[in-house]
């Protein structure tokens, strides 16, 4: 754990305060269809239900109005936190006047099938949030607020006892229940729930909150019970995590954001989404919040890679499940995200209601960026399919017709312009980085029809191979800066293109590629560290200021591993694990002045980017 640090009771207060926490003072917890944020004052400000994509119940992040769930000592306190190490769940020790209170949180997993029709199967709810508050020492007084809202905080639940059951959630569509082992009433307000208790070292008290919304309400007991599903959460997660097979320096490290992506995964789908939350700004007070609560093509197929590289191959089936469920209405051409299921209308709306993050607005959900056509995506797809394939992966038929149908797609569409990687809203450009994307779906397929077999016309693989690669070469490369730039005919860096090398398209030490690393590093980098494009040129369309982002300083650290300059890969990569926050999670961005997380949180790519940086740094031996 870091050092305690010291929370006053009014920055501490779960609703009612104009104070937000830092985006780094959340730690996430989730059971891999859904994710709560937890702030170091022991506030669950964040979770949606019944889904990743739903609609949220705990929603102070963004309003502190907005619902909260919230288990602390009284009055002042110190405070540290980790993981139990190996899994998401969290353990948060207070350290208060009186004494010590150690607060674990999860969210339960069920139990894996035994197979043994003779062995008794509790029922489950779906979702659980399970707490355990425990007096380490001395004696401390805890207070609970449980104050949640339906709709992202339109409006308030109320609350009846339902005897052992505990408290029912009313003006609630499904079922949600909330058990505590400390006593609670009905605060005049009529909108929270309310308790206080003193505990004394040795002591203990549980609280659970169920919710139901597609199966049968259940209500689990606490107790021994509860135990026992924080146990069984505890050894799932440990018991996935010890598949891991990388063992280089970090290894920590690179094990919790693998965590986190698993954290990210949805179990009933194998879809991944880039974020759990939205509107989460870019820049306080700045326009650029975004709902990344969807699945990007892109994100997942590099989160695949990942899982990949790191020993998890189970993944790739799931993945490739959802993805032909996913793409059904669009195939043969890919939509840029979709939803846990699917869906492709996910119409961006504002919502009104809410303050945003620290006045920052508009507060959106949906994603206008749907429908962009972003040509990136087809390479990164078809990359991971390969990769796929190459650990002994296999491919049914109906996969088999997809990438046929990915090579029609690729070949119509690769000559238009598109909105890039960075989802400009703005005109189409020609971007070099979508172009080199869309060569590497060439190659791929090209070599995937040679090892088993697609039944593709070689002659058209060869043509469109060469065809992109003289069109990027004569005209995404500049060469009175003797550097690729961001789009055709354009003068501009972009910081995508550090993944050329990453991605076989040129080698890391030819000329060009290092030309291109230095026309980067001396136009983006902030601090060290490197934001997308120029901020001064409206590249991507949008007013407003953008922190760096953090993903493209860990492709820099991979580049300069890659070309064995390992030193100044390292010296990188230890500053960047420096802008985790204390529980080693990534946001999308960085304060470049500060080293703090900013941005939605905790971000897929930024942690994907961190494995493959790592993987790239130590498997090279030489300077």
């Amino acid at each position: 754990m870091n050092a305690p640090e010291i929370l006053a009771p009014e920055a501490a207060a779960p609703a009612g305060s104009d104070d937000f926490p830092d985006v780094g003072d959340y730690a996430a917890i989730g059971n891999c269809r859904t994710l709560a944020l937890v702030s170091k004052a022991g506030a669950i400000e964040w979770l949606c239900l019944p889904h990743f994509s739903g609609a949220a119940i705990f929603a102070a992040i963004l309003d502190r109005r907005a619902g909260h769930f919230s288990v602390r000592p009284a009055g002042e306190f110190k405070v540290e936190r980790a993981y139990v190490p190996g899994t998401n769940a969290l353990a948060t020790t207070f350290h208060a006047p009186g004494g010590t209170l150690r607060l674990t949180d999860c969210m339960t997993l069920p139990p894996e099938p035994s197979g043994d029709l003779q062995t008794r199967v509790e029922l489950e709810p779906e979702h659980e949030v399970l707490r355990l508050v425990e007096c380490v020492s001395g004696e401390v007084d805890v207070d609970v607020s449980f104050a949640p809202r339906g709709d992202f905080g339109r409006y308030a639940m109320r609350f009846v006892k339902r005897g052992r059951l505990g408290w029912q959630c009313l003006r609630c569509p499904s079922g949600a229940f909330l058990q505590s082992d400390i006593e609670l009433d009905v605060d005049p307000s009529g909108e929270r729930l309310v308790g206080r208790a003193r505990l004394r070292a040795g002591q203990s008290r549980w609280l659970s909150f169920c919710y139901d919304r597609f199966e049968v309400s259940v209500v689990p007991p606490l107790g021994d019970g509860a135990r026992r599903r924080l146990d069984a959460t505890v050894g799932w997660w440990k018991w996935w995590g010890r598949h891991c097979r990388y063992d280089g320096p970090h290894r920590e490290e690179v094990l919790r954001s693998a965590l986190v992506l698993k954290l990210l995964t949805c179990a009933l789908s194998g879809a991944v989404i880039a974020a759990p939350t939205t509107s989460l700004p870019e820049e306080i007070g700045g326009p650029r919040n975004w709902d990344y609560r969807f699945c990007w093509i892109r994100d997942s197929a590099l989160v695949l890679d990942a899982f990949f590289s790191l020993g998890f191959v189970d993944e790739g089936d799931a993945f490739l499940g959802w993805l032909l469920h996913a793409t059904r209405l669009t195939w043969p051409e890919l939509q840029v995200m979709y939803d846990l299921y699917g869906e492709t209308r996910l119409t961006e709306k504002t919502l009104g209601h809410l303050s945003g993050y620290r006045g920052s607005r508009p507060v959106r959900i949906g994603n206008g960026a749907h429908d962009q056509l972003q040509l990136d995506i087809y390479g990164e797809l078809i990359a991971a399919v390969a990769r796929y394939v190459d650990l002994g992966g296999e491919l049914d038929s109906s996969e088999r017709r997809m990438l046929a149908g990915l090579c029609r797609s690729v070949t119509a569409l690769w000559r238009k312009p598109d909105h890039g990687i960075w989802e400009a809203r703005r005109a189409p450009r020609h971007h070099t980085h979508s172009k080199a994307m869309c060569w590497v779906a060439m190659d791929r397929l090209r070599a995937l029809d040679e090892r088993i077999g697609l039944d593709l016309d070689r002659g058209i693989l060869e043509r469109e191979c060469r065809a992109i690669r003289d069109e990027i070469e004569r005209r995404g490369f500049n060469a009175r800066l003797g550097a690729y730039v961001g789009y055709f005919d354009g003068d501009e860096p972009d910081a995508s293109l550090l993944l050329l090398a990453r991605h076989g398209y040129i080698e890391p030490g030819h000329p060009r590629m290092q030309g291109t690393y230095r026309l980067i590093d001396s136009t983006l980098s902030s601090h060290g560290m490197l934001h997308r494009y120029p901020l001064d040129t409206n590249y991507d369309g949008i007013r407003g200021h953008e922190n760096v982002f953090a993903p493209c300083s860990f492709w820099a650290a991979e580049y300069l591993a890659n070309c064995g300059r390992r030193k100044e890969a390292e010296a990188l990569f230890e500053r960047l694990l420096g802008c985790a926050n204390d529980v080693e999670l990534y946001a999308e961005e960085i304060e470049a002045s500060t080293g703090k997380p900013v941005g939605n949180f905790p971000q897929a790519f930024t942690h994907v980017s961190m494995i493959s940086a790592a993987q790239a740094l130590y498997s090279h031996k030489t300077a």
